[in-house]
């Protein structure tokens, strides 16, 4: 898949003012600083289609894009370390299962994961909701740049097997480098393919 256009469409913390389209979704989220804004930037081959920045938890609101006139990217905001108020992580956690269990054109989620660290337990736990909630989702996994490839190798298998005591089957993962632009062709491929498999139409 090329991606020719893409472009803002509406910031909300209500799941009933998303985009009243029935056009596929797929919403990206993860721990905060898990290189989430860089990685859609990747991917879209836009500079500051999402906003980076250096202090984690800085998106706090779930995020439209519309690709290519006719599908929805999902930026929602990070959970775990964000610099943010108990209340306001209160309010995360609302608005975030919201759309999961409400947005009926959700059609997968990607769970990011910082490829360096091992399985950490507010992942496994976000992971195990969704599967609870029988909502579809993939891996990604981020800064495959910051580790030679055998290491790359190695730890996204430790990751599988660690999945596979609570799981009948590991999710489709895929490994990205967002400065060297690695995994564009496959994550993109992926959604591509079930959108191609799917019927969605525009509600006028």
């Amino acid at each position: 898949m090329k991606i020719k256009t893409a472009d803002f469409v509406v910031s909300n913390t209500k799941v009933e003012k998303c985009p009243d389209v029935k056009l596929p979704e797929y919403a990206f989220i993860g721990r905060s600083n898990v290189g989430k804004s860089s990685l859609i930037n990747m991917l879209t081959d836009r500079k500051k289609l999402a906003m980076v920045s250096g202090r984690p938890g800085k998106t706090r609101l779930i995020n439209h894009f519309l690709i290519n006139q006719n599908w929805h990217l999902v930026d929602l905001p990070g959970y775990g370390y964000a610099r943010v108020s108990k209340r306001e992580k209160k309010v995360f956690q609302k608005f975030i299962t919201d759309y999961f269990k409400k947005r009926k054109q959700l059609v997968s989620a990607f769970v990011l994961i910082d490829i360096r660290l091992e399985a950490q337990k507010i992942d496994l736990e976000f992971m195990q909701w969704l599967g609870e909630n029988a909502i579809p989702f993939a891996l990604i996994f981020t800064k495959a740049d910051k580790l030679k490839p055998n290491a790359v190798k190695r730890n996204v298998e430790e990751y599988k097997t660690k999945l596979l005591e609570t799981w009948e089957a590991v999710p489709p993962c895929f490994i990205t480098s967002s400065s060297k632009k690695e995994g564009k062709d496959e994550v993109l491929g992926y959604i591509d393919q079930i959108n191609q498999q799917i019927n969605f139409k525009v509600i006028a």
